[in-house]
C-alpha cells in the first residue's frame, strides 16, 4: 500500500472533526434505508432544479456515508456560494474528509478525479489560508498538496499550481527549470493556463532559451482555451502576436498544426 507519510493526512482535518449528520429530508430520517448514490443523485437533481435546501440535505446524507462525489459537491458548493451561503471553513472540511478517506485510492477509479481535485482545493487554501480561522497560509504544506495530486494524480491543474510556485518562487527558490517542467506536463493536457505561462515563457525566454514561435503556439492555444474573466491570457497572447516576427508567426502556425495532429492521433 502506498504511504502518506509526506503529507500526514490524518491531520489534516486538524480539530475540525466531523460535519453533523442531518436527516435527509430535513426533518426525519428516511423510512426506507436509500444508498449513497441514490441521495447524491436526488441532490443534484435538487441543484438544478433551484431547490438549494433539498440538494443540501440529499448532499449531506449522501457526503455522511463516506460518498466522495457528494462530499466534493458541497465543497465546490461552499468554497463559491453555490446555492448556499459561501463558507470556505465548510469547504475545507470536505475537501480534507475526501483527502483523508481517499488518498490513496487508484488514479483509475472513479474518484479520483474528485480525490484530487480535492487535493488542489487543499493546496489553494494553504497558500492563502482562511481569514480568522486555524487555517493558517502554509506554502509548503500548499506545495506537497499540488506535488502529490500532480504526482500520483496526474492532475493537470495541480501540475500548473506547481509550475506557477516555482516560477514565482512562492515558498521555494525560483526554479525555472522546474516550473516549466510542471508548466508543459499540464499544457500537454489542455491546462490553458500553464499553456499561457507556458508560452510567455519560451516567447520571452524568461531564464529559458528562447524560442518566441514555440511559445507563441502555446498562447494561441491559452487564448482559445480563456474564459471572459481571463484578462491576462488575452495581454500575454495579445502582447507576444504584435511583437512577433512574420516568420515567428508563421512557425508558431506550423506547430500548432502539428500539435493539433498529434492530438487528433
Amino acid at each position: 500500500m502506498r504511504t502518506f507519510d509526506a503529507l500526514s493526512v490524518g491531520l489534516i482535518v486538524l480539530s475540525f472533526g466531523c460535519l453533523p449528520a442531518k436527516a435527509f429530508d430535513g426533518q426525519t430520517s428516511p423510512s426506507v434505508e436509500i444508498s449513497p448514490m441514490e441521495a447524491f443523485r436526488s441532490g443534484t437533481r435538487a441543484l438544478q432544479a433551484g431547490e438549494n435546501s433539498k440538494a443540501v440535505t440529499s448532499l449531506q446524507y449522501a457526503a455522511d456515508k463516506g460518498h466522495a462525489a457528494a462530499q466534493w459537491k458541497l465543497g465546490r458548493m461552499y468554497a463559491s456560494g453555490e446555492g448556499v451561503k459561501r463558507d470556505d471553513l465548510k469547504a475545507f472540511r470536505y475537501f480534507s474528509g475526501i483527502a483523508n478517506m481517499h488518498a490513496e485510492d487508484a488514479p483509475f477509479t472513479p474518484e479520483a478525479r474528485f480525490v484530487s481535485s480535492a487535493f488542489v482545493s487543499l493546496g489553494r487554501y494553504y497558500l492563502t489560508g482562511i481569514e480568522n480561522s486555524s487555517v493558517r497560509a502554509d506554502p509548503d504544506r500548499a506545495r506537497e498538496m499540488f506535488r502529490y495530486a500532480a504526482s500520483y494524480f496526474g492532475d493537470a491543474d495541480a501540475q500548473y499550481n506547481l509550475g506557477r510556485i516555482y516560477l514565482d518562487g512562492k515558498g521555494v527558490p525560483k526554479d525555472a527549470k522546474q516550473a516549466a517542467r510542471w508548466l508543459r506536463l499540464a499544457a500537454n493536457k489542455g491546462q490553458y493556463e500553464a499553456q499561457a505561462l507556458l508560452g510567455n515563457m519560451f516567447f520571452e525566454g524568461d531564464k529559458v532559451p528562447r524560442q518566441a514561435a514555440r511559445g507563441l503556439m502555446w498562447l494561441m492555444l491559452a487564448r482559445d482555451g480563456a474564459g471572459p474573466d481571463d484578462d491576462w491570457v488575452i495581454e500575454l497572447y495579445s502582447g507576444a502576436l504584435k511583437r512577433a516576427t512574420d516568420d515567428e508567426r508563421e512557425m508558431a502556425l506550423i506547430y500548432l498544426e502539428n500539435y493539433m495532429k498529434t492530438r487528433k492521433d
